[in-house]
């Protein structure tokens, strides 16, 4: 198993350029962040009876936000593992496609109704902290675990060989509005920064993003 973390698992066999996290919740039951592109649910399935997880055992499903390659599995893996959806409320709309997103990026590739909405700074099971951090998209988040001083970031950080860097224009709804976001959370107490584009970066998390968002 790629356990990256205690706890904390890097799915092996999705698209290399993609990272889809389990999440080893209290008990029996584990929590997916993001399901990856359209395919991966074949990898993601696969991966589970590798490592002799029970699907139904998947009790919660958290997405970053709406982009494609982080929805496009959604669909398959609550039939897979018939657990619950969370998203932002204004993403949370976006995914279902009411409206449509007319942003940049890949957009969903069909409507799926998220189960429970959240806004920012709300507390879900397990002491995840939901973080509104908007820029990539509207409704944009990234998950904090206080206790372990880990963030998951979905797109508002990218991951290179020198550090992170602030989502890239050319994907993002609004630059500046990342560039808030990427300043709150640097005001965290992070060790693991876990990006889904490259990285991740498993130690000196605050350290990155402070050295990050002087450049702004």
């Amino acid at each position: 198993m790629a356990e990256i973390l205690p706890g904390i698992t890097l799915v092996e066999g999705v698209d290399p350029s993609t990272h889809v996290f389990l999440l080893k919740d209290k008990g029996s039951s584990w929590t997916l962040v993001d399901t990856g592109l359209p395919d991966a649910h074949v990898a993601i399935a696969a991966y589970l009876k590798k490592q002799g997880i029970d699907p139904k055992s998947v009790r919660r499903i958290l997405i970053t936000h709406l982009h494609r390659d982080h929805v496009g599995s959604l669909r398959r893996m609550i039939e897979l593992t018939g657990a619950r959806t969370y998203a932002h409320w204004i993403e949370a709309a976006f995914i279902n496609e009411r409206p449509k997103y007319d942003g940049p990026g890949m957009h969903p590739l069909e409507p799926v109704a998220v189960d429970e909405r959240f806004k920012d700074g709300d507390e879900l099971d397990g002491g995840i902290v939901a973080y509104h951090t908007p820029g990539h998209t509207p409704g944009h988040t990234s998950f904090y675990l206080p206790e372990r001083k880990v963030l998951f970031t979905g797109d508002l950080f990218f991951g290179t060989d020198d550090g992170p860097v602030l989502t890239t224009p050319e994907y993002t709804l609004h630059t500046l509005t990342a560039q808030v976001s990427a300043r709150r959370m640097a005001e965290l107490s992070i060790d693991a920064l876990l990006t889904y584009h490259g990285g991740p970066y498993l130690r000196d998390g605050s350290a990155h993003l402070h050295k990050l968002v002087k450049g702004f």
